[in-house]
């Protein structure tokens, strides 16, 4: 039993190395080559550490992934740098000599890069650190580093630009005394002193100092005249500063705390108590475009790391990570160009065994080739356009402000000045006060100055405050009652011509189903014509009398009254609307009446408005200027006719409150120019343009901006000073669906009534020869169609009374004679309804001529019993004669 567990062991084994080698075997098939490279990164407690190996390690994927035709992979090895200077030279030293790799990512730090540059720089290694940032390191001069992150010195105008922005005179720099911290420093106070801006103190604390020295250090900050500081520290030691400046009340009002972006870069990762004890801060970082590549790869990165790293839920992506990505992307590709049958290292020591021993390890074969490769790798990286310049740098890029806690939370010192002359006149238009920003005799220009494209060229605007946009202004007239043809106004021309032919055409459709069937729709044609008339138009106050008998002339009917009924109610609201609410209608409403008519305009001075009226074709002497209300009321009362105006142009704020003045004389009119609105403006570049617009944001997105313009702009009562001008006639597209409903349910009756007509009769059409002609069968259609249909329940019912009223006359039972038959003892001719169909052939019920198709004959006899299954009666004619016919047999007895 122990011999087979043993042999079951045996064969796993011999099993999983074929398997290893036939992996192996496979890579040399697909002609990959798997190039070392080493990683030495603080990986235990260091937060830089596993946010750049989350991205390594991810770009490795991803990068061979979308090029899988790539003959060589990146292949990590990983040493832990354990925060130590000398931990961070013994494994890169280790990752030369005994793995022999061809290229190094890291240190974190910029004390730990300093060691290991120069074992790089010796064995012909590049070493690509994404998170050393301290510029001394650049003053090695060594071709094999590669400082893929921004330079401090590179945030040194940012902050310059800030402190001049706000006038403040002195700063005092306060930064860990370290490589890091030190790097700084020089670039930092000489940009100042060009600015002239005075450096009174610096300010070292050590990375190890206590609480207490800290706060000895701080409260000999508080003794001084300054009140702005530059903090460069890294988040360890600046969250523990901060903590004991709030303490100690050195983060309340009247103190500016500016941060390198040392912190700036971890604001998003640093606890939400931190962060408040930072209240008020500005920070300066580098600023990475939002693009969609980063946002997709800001959500899989998040992922990646909480699956390594479970507990650090508050650790997000900062662009030291993202330069971690791109850097592994330069490498992967600058590895790719290198000769694949050149491998290890030349020179190679085997006199020791010491992994530190500096002499014992050679120089790489690539190393030459992979550093030019590096130096001219060019990607559209996460973190933008990746491009190495100098000696091996990152290229620079904008430096975004962020503010902790946003509204302004430091002190904004300032001075209004106002922009008129000694007479309290305006001194120049809006362009010339933007200019003096421009020229830099202002600082910044408040106040309600337009946005425009023109003007961003030389200036830089904030966020509008309000809308706005170029709007035409008119006089209004009400006319209301002063039309003798109001009552035509409720609809459009091309609704009361569609419903006229509707009322016709229901007519003729219920003549059509009724006309066989009903004999209030028979008689001369004439008759008929006004009988289907007066049914459809009657219906519209519905007075209608004359009954429907057929199904489908009911159902036509029912969903007429239905469109009718609407139809009437929506013109007897919109008529009351017309004739009883003020009706205001603009004297002029299109642009092109005024060019056309050389009417005068006027336009507020100062104001661009004058730049677009000039380009709409207005000439200047048409162009009046106001400067107020007031004045341009009193250029409309006068009219062109006495040089005033017929229009003003202006923008919306401005005219609301023309409105608002002087109620029902004014209403704004179509089109509306568009602009940017209002907002304020600063020079080119001023930082402070961003955290305006973020007060501004606050300002008009909660509830004070409503009460400002309440209290300027929509104070006023008057019902029109919002109001747009528009048609109050009803028209076509809004009644299309009933009037669909109508056709499509008088085709269905139509063609069910046909369908039956012809079914009914099919035997006509059969009868004939099939040379006859379609027209001689169409005529008897229509012969057949204006009989009357005796087989119908309403003839049939009138027959019956009718033959109870004969039987039961005395005249019947007397004479035994016919009730339309003359009497003998009259004078009175024999009623004409006696005569046969083949005599009175579309007469009457008949309307025209046609021979004696049916083979009746034309013998006029008495025999009424006989006449009466030949000839087809009119209902009404037939109770006529026999009324008639009673009365000659009374006579007679």
């Amino acid at each position: 039993m122990v011999m087979k567990k043993n042999n079951v062991t045996r064969f796993l084994v011999v099993l999983l190395v074929g398997v290893v080698g036939v992996a192996a075997e496979g890579n040399k098939k697909n002609g990959t080559r798997e190039v070392k490279v080493g990683a030495v990164l603080d990986v235990g407690v260091g937060m830089v550490g596993k946010m750049g190996l989350n991205s390594i390690r991810m770009c490795i994927n991803d990068f061979y992934v979308s090029n899988p035709h790539y003959k060589t992979r990146l292949q990590l090895i990983l040493r832990d740098s354990q925060r130590n200077v000398l931990t961070a030279a013994a494994q890169a030293l280790d990752l030369i000599k005994n793995e022999q790799v061809e290229a190094v990512i890291g240190p974190v730090t910029s004390m730990e890069a300093m060691f290991v540059i120069n074992l790089g720089d010796k064995a012909h290694v590049p070493i690509l650190t994404f998170s050393a940032t301290s510029p001394s390191l650049s003053s090695l001069h060594t071709p094999y580093f590669f400082q893929i992150a921004q330079k401090d010195t590179t945030q040194v105008e940012a902050i310059t630009a800030i402190i001049q922005a706000f006038g403040w005179k002195e700063v005092v720099p306060i930064y860990v005394d370290n490589t890091f911290g030190q790097g700084l420093i020089p670039s930092l106070t000489n940009s100042l002193q060009k600015a002239y801006i005075r450096v009174p103190y610096l300010t070292p604390i050590d990375f190890s100092a206590s609480d207490d020295a800290i706060e000895k250090e701080l409260y000999k900050l508080m003794t001084m005249q300054t009140r702005v500081f530059v903090v460069h520290m890294t988040p360890p030691l600046g969250t523990r500063l901060f903590s004991i400046a709030k303490t100690i009340g050195m983060m309340d009002h009247g103190y500016v705390w500016i941060l390198t972006d040392g912190m700036a870069n971890f604001f998003n990762s640093l606890d939400s108590s931190i962060m408040e004890s930072m209240e008020g801060v500005l920070g300066v970082r580098p600023y990475i475009p939002r693009t969609r590549q980063l946002l997709d790869f800001r959500a899989r990165w998040k992922q990646h790391f909480l699956r390594d790293n479970p507990t650090l839920v508050d650790i997000n992506l900062n662009a030291l990570g993202i330069w971690a990505y791109d850097a592994t992307t330069a490498l992967a590709m600058a590895v790719e160009k290198l000769d694949t049958t050149l491998s290890g290292f030349t020179h190679v020591s085997n006199n020791s065994s010491h992994v530190t021993d500096l002499e014992s390890f050679g120089v790489s074969r690539n190393g030459e080739k992979l550093r030019e490769a590096l130096s001219n790798v060019r990607f559209k990286g996460v973190g933008g356009d990746f491009k190495l310049v100098g000696n091996g740098e990152l290229q620079a890029s904008p430096f975004e402000i962020l503010n902790v806690i946003d509204a302004l939370p430091y002190a904004l010192p300032f001075d209004f000045i106002p922009f008129e002359k000694s007479n309290g006149e305006m001194a120049g238009t809006y362009d010339d006060l933007i200019s003096q920003v421009y020229y830099g005799n202002f600082d910044a220009v408040v106040g309600d100055t337009t946005i425009t494209a023109n003007r961003s060229n030389f200036v830089d605007f904030t966020l509008p405050y309000t809308e706005s946009g170029v709007t035409m202004v008119v006089p209004i007239r009400d006319s209301r009652k002063k039309n003798a043809w109001a009552f035509l106004k409720p609809l459009t021309w091309d609704l009361w011509v569609t419903t006229f032919c509707t009322f016709v055409f229901i007519g003729f459709v219920v003549w059509l189903l009724e006309h066989r069937i009903n004999s209030h729709f028979r008689g001369p044609p004439s008759y008929q014509i006004g009988t289907s008339l007066w049914f459809s138009f009657s219906t519209m106050v519905f007075s209608h009398q004359e009954k429907v008998e057929s199904n489908c002339g009911r159902f036509v009917v029912i969903v007429w009254v239905f469109f009718v009924q609407i139809l009437v109610q929506s013109y007897t609201a919109s008529l009351t609307s017309l004739l009883t609410v003020e009706q205001l209608h603009p004297v002029i409403t299109d642009v092109h009446q005024l060019l056309k008519n050389r009417l005068n305009v006027g336009y507020l001075e100062g104001s661009f408005v004058h730049e677009i009226l000039k380009d709409l074709g207005f000439q200047e002497y048409q162009l009046k200027i106001y400067k107020s209300a007031e004045e341009c009321n009193d250029l409309f009362t006068k009219g062109t006719a006495n040089g005033g105006i017929d229009a003003a142009f202006d923008e919306v704020p401005y005219v609301t409150r023309l409105l608002q003045i002087y109620c029902s004389k004014y209403t704004m009119i179509e089109p509306k120019f568009k602009t940017g609105g209002f907002g304020f403006v600063f020079p080119k570049g001023s930082p402070l343009v961003s955290d305006i617009s973020r007060a501004i944001l606050n300002v008009t997105q909660g509830d004070k901006m409503k009460t400002i313009e309440n209290a300027w702009l929509n104070g006023s009562s008057c019902p029109e000073s919002s109001a747009q001008v528009s048609s109050a006639s009803l028209g076509l597209e809004s009644f299309w669906g009933l009037f669909l409903v109508i056709g499509v349910s008088c085709a269905l009756a139509l063609m069910f009534f046909l369908a039956t007509f012809l079914y009914q009769h099919r035997h006509v059409l059969s009868s004939y020869h099939p040379n006859t002609s379609i027209w001689t069968r169409i005529v008897t259609l229509l012969s057949i169609f204006n009989e009357k249909d005796m087989s119908s329940h309403t003839f049939k019912k009138s027959k019956l009374k009718q033959d109870a009223s004969v039987a039961s006359s005395p005249a019947h039972h007397h004479h035994g004679i016919g009730s339309a038959d003359a009497s003998p003892n009259t004078h009175c001719p024999p009623s004409p309804y006696s005569y046969t169909e083949s005599n009175f052939s579309f007469y009457g019920d008949q309307g025209m001529f046609s021979p004696d198709r049916h083979g009746y004959g034309t013998h006029q006899g008495h025999d009424t019993q006989d006449r009466e299954t030949r000839v087809v009666h009119d209902d009404t004619r037939e109770e006529a004669a026999t009324t008639n016919s009673n009365t000659t047999n009374s006579e007679a007895t």
